[in-house]
């Protein structure tokens, strides 16, 4: 279970480092950037792919490109979402998608949905309203950030695990699937950073090439963890679905309220107890 801790540490830092971008003075969209070059560059390392299945025909091209794509886009609104609703919002938002590429699955590869995962489903939603909703000061200072952006991190984080299950359909190996969205993600990611650059809206600093760094550490590290958390355990991968998804809610929770002092209504921690319970539900189906 170390992995699955280290895993939860990483993801947990992401959103660490997001909330403190700026008071760090770090440009978000840089340090996403530079994140991909490090998230790449230990990709081929570590993991070692082989590209040869890009090759082959019948290579899932325009999931691989949306994946590209969508990446840095839900990166912006991870960090955006972090800094209007907090980290605890954030994070419980992030692992709710799980909902969306759990309904994918029944309605489009054919997964046979049970009562146990229809009840956690249901959880899930009404955890995610509880999650969101703002009330009195909260929802004036925040505005319609304080809830669009967790939205936003909900739908599209559960767009991408949608569309890494297309490409795992396929046969593609995680390994080659990573390196080559990584690397169509680069020039995706430096665009906005180099035109703000341009005109002279930023400046590139090293404050933001080294937070793309940690930041690049700190999600492979995520990704890395999480794969040999279920190479540990090949038996038992819902307790280690169930440890990463439980353990980001309720650390995430913990960072937030201790260290930033983020301040939740009943309802919203009404919503984590029950974002906590889905994951279980789900996990047990």
């Amino acid at each position: 279970m170390i992995f699955v801790l280290l895993s939860v540490l990483c993801s947990v830092l992401v959103s660490v480092l997001l909330k403190l971008a700026r008071r760090l003075d770090i440009d978000v969209a840089q340090a996403i950037a530079w994140n991909y070059v490090v998230a790449s560059a230990l990709t081929a390392l570590v993991l070692q792919p082989s590209l040869a299945t890009l090759r082959q025909p019948g290579a899932p091209w325009l999931a691989l490109i949306g994946l590209a794509a969508l990446l840095p886009a839900i990166f912006l609104a991870l960090g955006a979402s972090v800094r209007h609703a907090g980290i605890v919002r954030s994070d419980a938002a992030q692992r709710l998608s799980l909902l969306l590429s759990l309904t994918a699955a029944f309605v489009l590869f054919g997964e046979q949905l049970t009562s146990l995962k229809l009840a956690g489903i249901v959880l899930g939603l009404l955890a995610l309203l509880c999650m969101i909703w703002r009330t009195g000061a909260a929802a004036r200072t925040d505005g319609v950030a304080g809830w669009l952006y967790p939205l936003l991190v909900f739908a599209g984080f559960g767009t991408i695990d949608i569309l890494f299950k297309r490409v795992a359909l396929v046969g593609m190996p995680l390994g080659a699937s990573l390196q080559a969205m990584f690397a169509l993600a680069l020039p995706l990611a430096f665009a906005r950073p180099l035109w703000q650059h341009l005109q002279h809206k930023t400046r590139l600093n090293r404050r933001s090439v080294l937070g793309g760094i940690v930041l690049g550490l700190a999600n492979f590290g995520n990704i890395l963890f999480y794969l040999r958390g279920h190479r540990a355990l090949p038996q038992h991968p819902a307790l280690v679905f169930a440890s990463m998804n439980i353990g980001v809610v309720a650390l995430g929770a913990l960072v937030g309220l201790l260290l930033f002092r983020e301040r939740l209504s009943r309802l919203n921690l009404a919503g984590g107890l029950l974002a906590l319970l889905a994951i279980m539900l789900i996990s047990r189906g």
